[in-house]
């Protein structure tokens, strides 16, 4: 029997684990995934959690039930470290051996160490985090709501608090806080100048070349000197990959992704997909997304199979169908199959591959229902 270790159940991990099921009789393989979580996110929705008031609950799947259709071993538990020579990993005081090695754990919120900030920001890893962040909006009356971060989730999550802030007819600050010279540094600069327009129609306010310094309670200091009081701290300012991933003697990034090869290894039978896996297209990393994470984990199912059966292994080739930049109040914008977009179109294509990549009918229909019915 050959033992298939997957760690991580997000997209690329269930992906990997859905490719490798119907060889799991033939090839006698047991896939078993490691995750710390019960739950698996459904993540490019959780900014709609507090604009368009998309309830959590559609955008959980319990990963057990998952694990029953997949026909995969699920161990919830977090991994701590893994010895690549021995072929072990290890757990809060158990040890797995595997055949084969997937990482596919993802990425989550990097705080750089401060733990004044994590202690007081909010963050948006899960749904959990989600509600959270709901329930303090809807229980606390702040003067100011400050985003820290200007890349695509800083954008989401401030344009959606404005648009909860009008539905509430409160007039409140929303501030996004970006250390780099500008906000989205890597996008063409139409989409950027279209961003700043829309964001400045819905009165997010935009500082850049700052930080924040510190955090306590509901009381921010940045570098500037400016301090905001009695304001709502939320965090979006970098992702990074779990820390038993950083310990690892590695080609890495400094998000901590583990560089890969042509066919997503970084070892003899270790592969890495999704946000944990750095790989080079076309002179340049591959970004973060979930159309890539699904088509990695596909490929590395595939890859397992062949290696098992003695065949050649197949190279990842990239499809990239572009992005989108979603706004909340229908004004997104991207670049589809090389096309420019703004407007409604592209917030409909989002909406639309969201619902299409949920994982079962009853979330997809509570996903649409919410929008139809709270204003999407």
């Amino acid at each position: 029997m050959k033992k298939i270790v997957i760690i991580g159940a997000g997209f690329a991990g269930l992906a990997c684990a859905a490719s490798l099921r119907p060889k799991i009789r033939k090839l006698n393989l047991e896939v078993c995934v490691i995750s710390d979580k019960d739950e698996f996110s459904f993540l490019p929705l959780l900014p709609d959690c507090l604009g368009r008031r998309i309830a959590t609950g559609s955008l959980i799947y319990n990963i057990r039930s998952f694990s029953k259709k997949l026909r995969f071993k699920f161990i919830n538990d977090k991994v701590e470290r893994i010895d690549l020579d021995k072929k072990l990993i290890f757990t809060n005081g158990l040890n797995y051996s595997y055949d084969f090695l997937v990482v596919a754990s993802g990425s989550e919120t990097n705080f750089y160490g401060n733990d004044q900030i994590r202690r007081f920001a909010f963050k948006l890893d899960d749904a959990k985090d989600a509600a959270l962040m709901y329930n303090a909006l809807e229980e606390k009356d702040y003067d100011s709501y400050l985003v820290a971060g200007g890349g695509y989730t800083g954008v989401e999550i401030a344009t959606n608090l404005s648009v909860y802030l009008k539905r509430k007819k409160l007039d409140r600050r929303v501030v996004i806080i970006e250390r780099a010279p500008q906000i989205l540094g890597q996008i063409p600069g139409w989409m950027r100048d279209y961003v700043l327009t829309n964001l400045k129609e819905l009165r997010v306010e935009v500082l850049t070349g700052v930080s924040v310094n510190t955090a306590e309670s509901a009381k921010v200091g940045l570098s500037n000197q400016l301090v905001f009081d009695n304001s709502m701290l939320i965090w979006a300012a970098g992702v990074k990959t779990s820390d038993f991933i950083q310990s690892l003697s590695l080609e890495k990034n400094p998000q901590g992704r583990i560089k890969v090869d042509k066919c997503l290894r970084f070892r003899d039978n270790c592969f890495a997909a999704g946000d944990a896996s750095l790989f080079d297209f076309k002179s340049s990393p591959l970004r973060m997304a979930v159309q890539f994470a699904i088509m990695q984990g596909r490929c590395i199912g595939r890859n397992i199979v062949n290696n098992i059966e003695r065949k050649e292994l197949i190279e990842y080739k990239p499809v990239d169908l572009g992005f989108i930049i979603p706004m909340a109040n229908n004004k997104s914008c991207g670049v589809v199959l090389g096309f420019n977009m703004k407007g409604f179109l592209p917030t409909l294509m989002h909406y639309f591959m969201c619902i299409f990549r949920s994982y079962d009918f009853k979330n997809k229909f509570w996903i649409v229902k919410n929008l139809l019915q709270k204003g999407g």
